[in-house]
């Protein structure tokens, strides 16, 4: 086996988590390229394979658990390990809605896909991620996850309130502290990261880069052993819970 970190990065054929494999494959990783639709995965894979990195497609739908154990079979099997995990892919449908209109039902998908299934993703995975050396998993969150944020008058958060994202991305980070905790005698570190407000098809009128947005989820990935776990970062920076 080589010396390389192999790196699986979710929701990554465009925005953000096609930037963070981008770096990561910079950095000297094997990054395996998550993404639903397998055909916009190999497009993308191709971009990055065109500047000589070492970056391969694979099929992880977050709506179709039985994806996930094809995926953790074929890396046990080609590489033996995952040594970084970037649970990148979500969604955000309910920004039209409040807490007060939105169908439980838009909730129930949304939690499905960035709550529950990226949970059943990662215990999956968990077998590989304790044999490399120095696992790493980072939860994409949101600062719009923030609790005390969203008490807090003038937070600047007042307008930013679509409940089935949030409150995924709020259970995303409570899955995030209770297993670091559960991995606290491990070399595994669990972190939530805060990209920023970027700018993608999703988000055209974000104020950052996608390469500024992904550096939060690739420091993370790429912590030194001395560096920590169960928190919620932007850059080097805490964020309240």
């Amino acid at each position: 086996m080589g010396s390389q970190k192999i790196v699986l990065v979710t929701g990554a054929n465009r925005g953000i988590g096609f930037e963070i494999c981008r770096q990561l494959a910079g950095l000297g990783c094997t990054v395996l390229l998550g993404a639903r639709d397998i055909e916009h995965g190999c497009t993308a894979a191709r971009q990055l394979q065109s500047k000589k990195l070492d970056v391969h497609a694979v099929h992880v739908d977050m709506n179709d658990v039985t994806s996930f154990s094809r995926l953790h079979d074929w890396i046990a099997t080609t590489h033996g390990q995952l040594d970084i995990l970037v649970n990148n892919a979500g969604i955000a449908n309910d920004w039209a809605y409040t807490a007060a209109d939105v169908p439980v039902t838009l909730i129930q998908e949304t939690f499905a896909v960035n709550f529950f299934n990226l949970i059943a993703l990662t215990q999956q995975l968990l077998p590989l991620l304790r044999t490399a050396p120095a696992g790493r998993i980072v939860n994409q969150s949101s600062i719009l996850a923030s609790l005390t944020l969203h008490s807090t008058p003038d937070s600047g958060l007042e307008n930013l309130k679509p409940l089935a994202y949030n409150a995924s991305k709020t259970a995303v980070n409570a899955f995030t502290v209770h297993l670091a905790h559960a991995l606290k005698d491990t070399a595994i570190k669990v972190n939530a990261a805060h990209p920023g407000d970027v700018i993608t098809d999703l988000n055209p009128n974000g104020l950052i880069s996608v390469v500024e947005g992904a550096r939060t989820a690739v420091q993370l990935a790429m912590l030194p052993a001395d560096g920590p776990t169960g928190g919620f970062f932007h850059l080097n920076d805490p964020l309240p819970w």
